[in-house]
């Protein structure tokens, strides 16, 4: 018997919402949900090929116990007591320190980093390292100085706008932003709007745009600074916007004002008037502006962010309808962590300040290699596989070997579960109740609430309901009344006996989850969606007001009412609504303004000039070319796809090379080439296209996984050094590795 049924997408940050067809257990077709009302039945090819995520050989069905080198299967109760027993032990005779998290979501499955994280607490640590503190912990940082928390961000209201930016973005192969391909093409060929992109490369994005600013690689910063400076020389700077929402401009116009633009403009490799077209029309359009991973992962990362937002505030691009506006959030992703708290925890080894709640997995390998007293000692690993998603594979290799306890949660045998001492086998997105929280969108707040369309084989648990039994074994549970466990069949008489204990116990508080996934999870047959409905029932009014112009009746049953409804739409609804007209509202700052002035960037900012650029750009004889370590295309899916099978008869990784340096090098299109970086080297297949500028060469990310005892593609992270960073937030410069590419 078949069932066509409603889910979302796995593979990436937009989740878009899909139907899959079930027979006997197994997905067999797939197509875009025309009912979801924010992908409204787009889809792209690694969503219709999503039943190569969920059915393949390398599914984890048991819990696994390594034990002279080789795993043997044990039971739940095995597991979790011997892991509970460890960690206790650990943290008792090293410190609280000695402990980690790494995960907390991936691509598709958030609900877990509420019970990881409490778990963590409860074991006195603080250290979450995730794939966010990965690629965004500049960006983070630097809206919490400019918004007011690190956890507030803007997206375009590109529905208004009449001019799109895509800064560092392919949006045409990263999506990034709902239905992002069909979005920018009506950009591209409405004769009222404009697409803009700033690229190094002729990305997919750029060969549609209207104007590409092709710069020369690594000279963002560069770049934006020209922009600016030219933006106040010319006098197009919105100064009514600036008096009315504003703070800082007064303590940083000294270091923008004045600036030889024609020679940064010089070795940015591009041209005056087609700058200063770009500076006119960011002064004159209503801007919708999109980052990504081509500037948050390259020379001057955090930099680059900061300019980013002062060269919106100067155009009056922030919180307007067709700008850069904040949205609205069901749940942030992460809590704010100001780096000036003297609460605020830095790793022991690195000295990089926790930001967003997370540390950077970057400085890990050292974290764990160091001799420090306090070294990471443990780490349980969830939904992340460090050993083909972060920078320098090798150091990570080394350092996971001297960790005490290494536990991974995951669906698959991946290779770090390979090198774990306890592999705890976890249900997939298609198989358990979970959403995300990635749904920026203005003005509307979107959420799904996935529901499992297919059941698991063997025991594999809702990562959420492992880190509660893991708590419960450590003792961080009180013993809890017997009257949650009998009202949780009635929700209502739930919340009040729940309250009432609360009430009589604020110390518990913390561990809310954890109460809700021990006493309602078994009622509603999941630990996650029993934080769901604990999520709704304590609503903060910000939401609540957005919920209620969305069309839900406020009171005190608002919680309950919108915990049906995500019952009853399994395609995903719209939640809440942001007052677009009252966006400023949203701002956590002090003086509830916009503040450009970061004090910590202002020397950083000035030693960006054309002359000091211009030295620190020259390459080594050594390594003459930059490699962009990590090219967004339909082929690749993180590592999340473990099957190659998805990619049978296409050229899914290899080293994308200009004609100019391919005949250089005595390459042509097909041919094997060893590329090499101060990490490490890799044998790779040689494709010439004029996409990639002439300089540089490109390798997506996400391949050298081994799969039925083969390994394919190249892991491009065994040529990143973790030490090739941010020098503020310890994010990698993937964007930007010298390297050098010879025949084999």
């Amino acid at each position: 018997m078949s069932e066509w049924k409603k889910t979302g997408c796995a593979l990436c940050a937009q989740n878009c919402g899909l139907e899959v067809l079930v027979e006997n257990n197994r997905i067999v077709k797939v197509r875009g949900d025309k009912s979801n009302p924010r992908s409204q039945g787009y889809i792209c090819r690694k969503g219709r090929n999503i039943a190569h995520f969920q059915h393949h050989e390398q599914r984890l069905k048991y819990p696994l116990k390594k034990v002279n080198g080789e795993f043997v299967r044990i039971s739940w109760d095995q597991a979790i007591s011997e892991i509970a027993a460890r960690l206790k032990e650990i943290r008792d005779k090293y410190g609280p320190r000695s402990i980690a998290y790494m995960g907390g979501g991936g691509q598709s499955c958030h609900f877990e980093a509420a019970f990881g994280v409490r778990l963590l607490r409860g074991l006195g640590s603080r250290y979450h390292y995730s794939a966010l503190g990965q690629e965004l912990t500049g960006h983070f940082w630097v809206q919490g100085r400019v918004l007011g928390r690190q956890y507030l961000g803007t997206v375009p209201d590109e529905e208004n706008a009449d001019m799109l930016v895509a800064i560092g973005w392919n949006g045409m192969e990263s999506h990034q932003m709902p239905r992002a391909p069909l979005v920018l093409r009506k950009f591209a060929n409405d004769p009222d709007k404009i697409l803009a992109v700033i690229d190094p490369r002729r990305s997919e994005t750029a060969q549609i745009a209207d104007l590409h600013l092709a710069l020369r690689p690594g000279t963002d910063a560069l770049l934006l600074r020209a922009v600016i400076a030219m933006i106040i020389q010319e006098g197009w700077y919105n100064q009514d916007y600036i008096d009315q929402h504003v703070s800082g401009f007064q303590e940083i116009w000294p270091y923008l004002k004045d600036f030889d633009i024609a020679s940064a403009l010089k070795v940015c490799e591009l041209e005056y008037e087609q700058v200063r077209e770009f500076a006119r029309l960011m002064a004159t359009r209503k801007v919708g502006l999109h980052t990504d991973l081509g500037i948050l992962m390259n020379r001057h990362s955090t930099l680059v962010s900061c300019l980013v937002m002062v060269l919106l505030a100067l155009c009056g691009q922030i919180g307007l309808p067709g700008t850069n506006m904040i949205p609205g959030y069901f749940m942030p992703l992460g809590a704010h962590t100001d780096e000036r708290s003297p609460k605020n925890w830095k790793t022991v080894t690195t000295g990089i300040p926790i930001l967003m709640g997370y540390a950077p997995p970057n400085v890990l390998p050292e974290e764990i290699m160091s001799d420090h007293p306090e070294r990471t000692r443990a780490l349980i690993c969830t939904q992340s596989n460090p050993l083909r998603s972060y920078a320098d594979t090798t150091a990570y290799e080394e350092a996971f070997k001297q960790l005490d306890l290494l536990v991974t949660c995951e669906i698959s045998m991946t290779e770090t579960a390979k090198l774990s001492h306890y592999v705890l086998p976890s249900r997939s997105a298609y198989e358990s109740w979970d959403s995300t929280f990635f749904y920026w969108t203005v003005p509307g707040v979107y959420f799904q609430m996935r529901r499992p369309v297919v059941e698991p084989e063997g025991e594999p648990l809702e990562i959420s309901e492992i880190h509660l039994r893991i708590a419960d074994a450590l003792g961080l549970i009180p013993e809890l009344p017997r009257e949650l466990y009998e009202k949780a069949h009635n929700r209502l008489e739930y919340g009040l006996e729940l309250m009432k204990y609360l009430q009589a116990h604020p110390e518990h508080i913390a561990i809310t989850p954890f109460i809700l996934g021990k006493t309602l999870g078994p009622v509603l047959g999941s630990t996650n969606l029993a934080a769901l409905w604990g999520l709704l029932q304590n609503m903060p009014k910000e939401s609540r007001e957005n919920a209620a112009r969305a069309g839900f009746k406020k009171g005190p049953m608002m919680g309950e009412e919108i915990f049906q409804a995500i019952l009853d739409h399994p395609e995903g609804l719209w939640i809440g609504k942001i007052d677009p007209e009252n966006n400023f509202a949203l701002l956590k700052t002090d003086d509830g303004r916009v503040n450009v002035y970061i004090p910590e960037m202002i020397e950083w900012l000035k030693d960006v000039t054309p002359e000091k650029e211009a030295e620190a750009l020259k390459l080594p004889e050594d390594y003459p070319l930059i490699l962009m370590a990590g090219r967004h295309t339909s082929m690749n899916a993180n590592s999340l796809m473990r099957n190659p099978a998805w990619n049978e008869g296409k050229r899914a990784c290899t080293l994308a090379m200009h004609p100019e340096d391919g005949e250089k090098l005595g390459l042509k299109d097909g041919q094997m080439a060893r590329i090499t970086t101060e990490a490490g080297s890799a044998k790779i297949e040689v494709e010439i296209t004029t996409e990639v500028r002439p300089g540089t060469v490109m390798i997506p990310h996400g391949f050298g996984l081994e799969y039925q005892g083969k390994t394919y593609g190249v892991n491009v992270n065994r040529l990143t050094k973790n030490t090739h960073r941010d020098p503020f937030t310890a994010t990698p410069l993937h964007r930007y590795v010298p390297c050098r590419v010879e025949t084999v």
